[in-house]
């Protein structure tokens, strides 16, 4: 900004940043509670953890989230947002969603005060000159969503040189699939947003990236991938990264374009295309992804009706009094319910509802959630168990095979069982877990499972993992959607929900990691 401490000249507003590089006396500082300021025209946190100080960037790399309201845990800073971590030391972006590093600035003390100096030029990414012998000649992934993108930039990231292919069913590139029901199905942002890396990353980093290309067939003996198109491709290591499916089922009488599911950009920009012409649309599932549709079709101005066979939305997940809060907000924004039913059949725009009550609908979607798509694993002969099984390093019963995301059922260490997660975060964390596995580093997946639900300007957060409870423990008032509710079994906490609590979100995922720390300890 140009003569930015004289509005005059210019007619901005003045700049009322702390300016870091003046110097912060020490006893500003507390342990590990941010100060936002600016360097030159960069905003910048100074912050004290431990005897250190760490100067870096203000946002994160995925959602501009504002890391002054984040946590320190150690040597990370971590996004209220969406639960991304970064390394103070380098800005590395240590866990997803964020994949690029926030800037990091030298620090000095002089007499009792902190100065922040000039910005600390990146290294250039590792060389892999020891470890290449043993690294494997060549890597695919199957997949194209984020499990597999976020593995393949792993791969890059520390060092792996050889060749790297991407084969993904989907015409689209990598896609920020969250926002495909959210901001982008409502209208509020640009598909310039979609993308999770341009064109010119793939030609950069030499992953070969092939579209539109479904794998027909794998051969874990002979270590070949058989394409649809005829095309085969050896391998030495592979990840299966095949995510899920939307549940499909007939309607009678529903028809062609009459009925959507939502999994792709494509099925984002054909329910976006179809709204444009219609009035009123029937959403069949009261879940998150039925209810995240809803309040962005809401927004878009659409009547909405949400058919669902549960008495109560997301019930299952988190619990009755939070689903009929939920399902009352909805209200508020005039979204109407009709559950303890199901589509019957349709006659043109009449959609007729188990028991006979009938409502007028120009299209539907169906939003009744996912399953795996285990085809290739199971045609394959890979270990099953209503996903594919993995080890606590995410290989499956093949070596040299690996899955993420989806369709892996892991050895979680929280709960104590083999879990399936169907979330976003998760399939990032976990493709990038195996991508350091299959170099040789053995990292066990340990990462607290953790995802977000949007529904207009309410957001619930989720870390941990609960199939059941014995009890619900809430903090605060669910009603003024400002609590924290934890999931038990007896004594433990296997998740926690929180509304309007970004920062105790992140304190209680911090908790499980320190707990299963502990856990692993007394092994």
């Amino acid at each position: 900004m140009t003569q930015q401490n004289d509005p005059s000249a210019t007619g901005d507003a003045p700049d009322t940043r702390r300016d870091l590089a003046a110097g912060v006396a020490l006893d500003e500082l507390g342990d590990g509670r941010p100060l936002a300021g600016r360097v030159g025209d960069d905003d910048v946190l100074l912050l004290r953890s431990g005897d250190a100080l760490y100067a870096v960037g203000a946002n994160c790399t995925h959602y501009s989230g504002p890391l002054a309201d984040g946590l320190v845990v150690g040597t990370t800073i971590r996004c209220p947002l969406h639960h991304a971590a970064f390394d103070l030391r380098s800005g590395e972006a240590l866990r997803a969603p964020a994949l690029d590093p926030i800037g990091c600035w030298r620090v000095e003390q002089r007499a009792g005060r902190a100065y922040v100096g000039e910005r600390i030029v990146a290294p250039p990414p590792p060389t892999r000159r020891g470890a290449a012998a043993a690294d494997p000649r060549s890597i695919v992934i199957v997949g194209g969503g984020a499990a597999g993108l976020a593995a393949a930039e792993m791969l890059r990231r520390h060092g792996y040189e050889h060749a790297l292919t991407m084969v993904s069913a989907d015409a689209a590139p990598p896609s920020d699939r969250p926002n495909l029901s959210k901001d982008y199905l409502a209208g509020q942002a640009s598909e310039d947003w979609i993308p999770l890396r341009p064109p010119s990353f793939f030609e950069e980093h030499r992953i070969e990236l092939l579209l539109g290309t479904p794998a027909r067939a794998l051969d874990v003996a002979a270590r070949r991938l058989e394409l649809a198109d005829g095309r085969s491709l050896a391998w030495d290591a592979l990840l299966l990264a095949t995510g899920a499916e939307p549940v499909r089922f007939e309607i009678p009488g529903a028809q062609g374009d009459r009925v959507h599911v939502l999994r792709s950009l494509a099925d984002s920009r054909a329910i976006i295309a179809r709204a444009a012409q219609a009035r009123r649309v029937a959403i069949l599932g009261a879940s998150f992804i039925g209810l995240e549709v809803a309040a962005s079709l809401r927004e878009r101005g659409l009547e909405v009706h949400v058919i669902g066979r549960e008495a109560i939305p997301m019930e299952r997940v988190l619990g009755a009094e939070v689903g009929r809060r939920i399902q009352a907000l909805h209200e508020s924004h005039g979204v109407r319910f009709h559950l303890g039913s199901s589509i019957e059949r349709v006659d043109g725009t009449r959609v007729t509802l188990a028991g006979g009550a009938a409502l007028e609908a120009d299209f539907i979607v169906l939003g009744a959630g996912v399953k795996p798509a285990l085809a290739l694993a199971e045609q394959a002969g890979l270990a099953l168990d209503r996903g594919v099984v993995v080890d606590a390093w995410l290989q499956t019963s093949a070596a040299g095979v690996y899955a993420a995301g989806d369709i892996a059922r892991w050895p979680d260490p929280h709960s104590g069982e083999a879990i399936r997660v169907e979330h976003w975060a998760v399939a990032e964390t976990q493709g990038q877990t195996a991508a350091l596995n299959m170099l040789g580093q053995r990292r066990r997946y340990e990462t607290v499972p953790f995802f977000w639900s949007q529904h207009y300007d309410t957001t619930i957060r989720y870390v941990g993992h609960a199939e059941r409870w014995d009890r619900i423990e809430v903090d605060g008032s669910v009603q003024a959607l400002d609590a924290t509710l934890r999931y038990c079994v007896g004594t433990r906490t296997l998740a926690v929900a929180t509304i309007g609590r970004d920062l105790e979100s992140l304190r209680c995922e911090a908790a499980m990691e320190q707990q299963q720390a502990r856990d692993g300890a007394g092994r």
